[in-house]
């Protein structure tokens, strides 16, 4: 392990722990809702107010933070995050759910506030490339395992809301009990969707699409998993490889993206996600669980590669001094498209079988894939070399900005 990861060795681990919780959470309320009369409906306005928390949580969490201080703030959140969870066990009610969901998201944008302001104060130019990295595996890893959690059920449907609880609890022992000095909150200010779109329209509406793709798959791919009759392993393990599929491909296709025209690429894996949805959509029609699975993890990368892509794509039209406030400003707008998308595609659902998530990812896909086509007969492409290094940032808040390491270009 490099030094410069062991010195936050213990953020990393609670970061494992939240997302083994996180990751298992948003599962196991698509497999619980599943059976009832409202079922994708009640899955999709759930999904969709966790991300308004997460939203309102990335514009305002910052203020607890500032008055109280990273560890406080930090256990207060974890606290109310995993009284949320075991409350879920109370009562099966969509409505109570929404507003548990809607102040998990709230909290969890700001336990991704503390870790991230904490990785930022450690990072140096040098170091930020191999912190990202660790961070990004850690979130992805530990929630695509996560998934298999949803193993230990019981027939009482309780024991799984025990667990994630303890696990977010867990989750405050290494910070509460880390060493490393507390780091003032980085001032991120995020660019106004106005002028981000007028510097990258593609980029803009790139990752407003990838929210809602991405946002309708965590909600409601369980929804789809439990009508397939995979049982609660084989959904686990398909979430499990739409995830870590997300994860593999992600460095790949964005190294591709370096020596190609972004746009290009954009509306390669646009395309490719559509025909890929559309074989989902096949594959679930003639009732072929082990094609989904093999195409899922496939399917995942292709879903979660737009935004990064989309985000570098933006970074090569927007001065090096802008690139934080810009990517700040992305991830709002793929947090505004996480709330829209899983409602839209829920209804889909409900309309046309499980089978219509899928559906909905190929309409947004050739959406993508047709405003690329169209943005490239509005501006002539970048040569290779003028492009911005791809670097993979998550999609959590906007306090990551700073440890993209093209960030350090702006103290030259």
């Amino acid at each position: 392990m490099p030094p410069v990861v062991r010195s936050v060795a213990s953020l990393l681990l609670g970061v494992a722990f939240l997302m083994l919780a996180n990751g298992a959470m948003s599962t196991l309320i698509g497999l619980r809702l599943s059976a009832t009369e409202s079922g994708a409906t009640a899955v999709g306005m759930i999904t969709a107010a966790y991300y308004a928390g997460l939203t309102l949580g990335s514009l305002y969490a910052h203020r607890i933070i500032t008055r109280v201080g990273h560890i406080r703030a930090f256990s207060a959140f974890a606290s109310v995050v995993s009284v949320a969870a075991l409350s879920h066990a109370l009562f099966v009610d969509a409505p109570l759910w929404a507003v548990l969901r809607l102040t998990q998201g709230f909290c969890m944008a700001g336990l991704y506030m503390c870790i991230e302001s904490w990785l930022n104060g450690t990072a140096t130019n040098e170091s930020r490339g191999q912190l990202l990295s660790a961070y990004m595996v850690t979130l992805y890893g530990a929630s695509g395992v996560g998934q298999q959690l949803l193993r230990l059920d019981d027939e009482a449907g309780v024991r799984l809301f025990m667990i994630v609880s303890i696990l977010l609890t867990l989750a405050l022992v290494p910070v509460a009990l880390t060493r490393t000095t507390p780091p003032q909150l980085p001032n991120v200010s995020s660019f106004g969707i106005g002028r981000l779109y007028r510097s990258s329209p593609l980029g803009v509406a790139g990752v407003f699409i990838s929210g809602a793709i991405t946002g309708s798959i965590y909600g409601l791919a369980p929804v789809f998993g439990a009508s397939s009759s995979f049982g609660v392993s084989g959904t686990a393990l398909f979430m499990s490889a739409l995830i870590l599929g997300g994860m593999a491909l992600q460095w790949p296709l964005g190294r591709l993206s370096d020596r190609f025209d972004r746009r290009s690429v954009i509306i390669g894996l646009s395309a490719a996600l559509s025909l890929t949805s559309l074989g989902m959509i096949a594959a679930a029609g003639m009732d072929q669980p082990l094609a989904l699975m093999l195409v899922a993890p496939l399917f995942g990368g292709l879903a979660f590669t737009l935004y990064p892509v989309c985000l570098a794509h933006t970074n090569d039209y927007v001065r090096r001094e802008d690139m934080v406030s810009a990517s700040g400003g992305l991830i709002l707008a793929n947090s505004v498209g996480a709330i829209i998308g899983p409602p839209v595609a829920s209804a889909l659902m409900t309309a046309s079988g499980p089978a219509g998530l899928f559906s909905f990812v190929t309409g947004g896909a050739l959406c993508a894939t047709l405003y690329g086509l169209w943005r490239t007969r509005m501006r002539p492409p970048l040569p290779a070399e003028a492009q911005a290094a791809f670097r993979p940032l998550p999609q959590t808040t906007p306090t990551v900005s700073p440890l993209d390491p093209m960030s350090a270009l702006r103290a030259r």
